[in-house]
């Protein structure tokens, strides 16, 4: 693998991780139909009139483009070099995945299922990128794939509970309205098992930098630490729109944590 190459690769790897952040940006500030539901364009136009909420959509969707640009460059460097990752064609693949969601997500008005699997097939090519630029041939053991799922999996219910409208529905921390396990209506439940899925991920990642003494797992473990103190305080402060785009943003630096630790 060439310098150009992974120079390449690590570039749109950031610029999808910037791309999660905005989107869920739009989710936090209302903006999802700032470009009412017309889909490549905004509005009917390439360059629409930008009040606030269109301006945050299009400054999403121009990113996208520019992941779509990074992607489909590093694909083509691949065939060209005749070397290289093959998981630069995973990636352009994931990729049609996700602008295909993404054009459903705007059609259909933002459905809770379409959103949160955007942003799986986010997390998916994020994760893509990254071992691609790596130059790394992952073989997982069983307890690494558990933990990359695990994850993956409190990611996405942390998409979950916030799309569904539940990140108000437990107050307090660590517990759920004072209860370990809460009696209340379905967001109880969904926003609880976000935060049992948290709790064990952090048990598990405590229990790996403990046992491997390695800097990887050292820093996914001070990530995970980050992640749960800013979602307490978010909670305890009735979910400041800023503090809930640095718990996306933090989440996804976990993701990228593991990805590249467990290799």
């Amino acid at each position: 693998m060439t310098r150009r190459y992974a120079r390449l690769a690590w570039t749109a790897a950031a610029c999808t991780y910037l791309l999660i952040i905005l989107g869920a940006v739009v989710r936090i500030t209302g903006s999802g139909l700032g470009c009412g539901e017309h889909w490549p364009l905004c509005n009917g136009h390439l360059l629409p009139p930008l009040d606030l909420p269109t301006w945050i959509e299009w400054s999403h969707r121009l990113v996208a483009g520019l992941v779509t640009l990074l992607v489909t460059a590093l694909a083509a460097y691949t065939w060209w070099l005749k070397s290289g990752s093959r998981l630069a064609y995973v990636a352009l693949v994931l990729l049609a995945i996700q602008i295909t969601l993404g054009a459903i997500t705007v059609k259909l008005s933002l459905p809770p299922w379409t959103v949160i699997l955007h942003l799986g097939t986010a997390m998916l090519l994020l994760a893509t990128l990254l071992i691609a630029a790596t130059g790394a041939s992952p073989r997982l053991r069983p307890g690494l794939g558990a933990l990359l799922l695990l994850t993956f999996v409190t990611v996405l219910l942390g998409a979950l509970t916030a799309n569904l409208g539940a990140a108000s529905a437990c107050l307090g921390f660590p517990l759920c309205n004072g209860q370990v396990v809460p009696d209340g209506n379905y967001t109880q439940h969904i926003h609880w098992t976000h935060r049992v899925f948290a709790y064990t991920l952090f048990a598990a990642t405590l229990w790996w930098a403990q046992r491997t003494r390695r800097r990887g797992p050292a820093i996914v473990f001070a990530l995970v630490m980050l992640q749960l103190t800013v979602g307490a305080t978010m909670v305890l402060l009735a979910l400041p729109p800023i503090l809930q785009a640095a718990h996306v943003a933090v989440g996804a630096a976990v993701w990228s944590a593991v990805v590249l630790a467990v290799l």
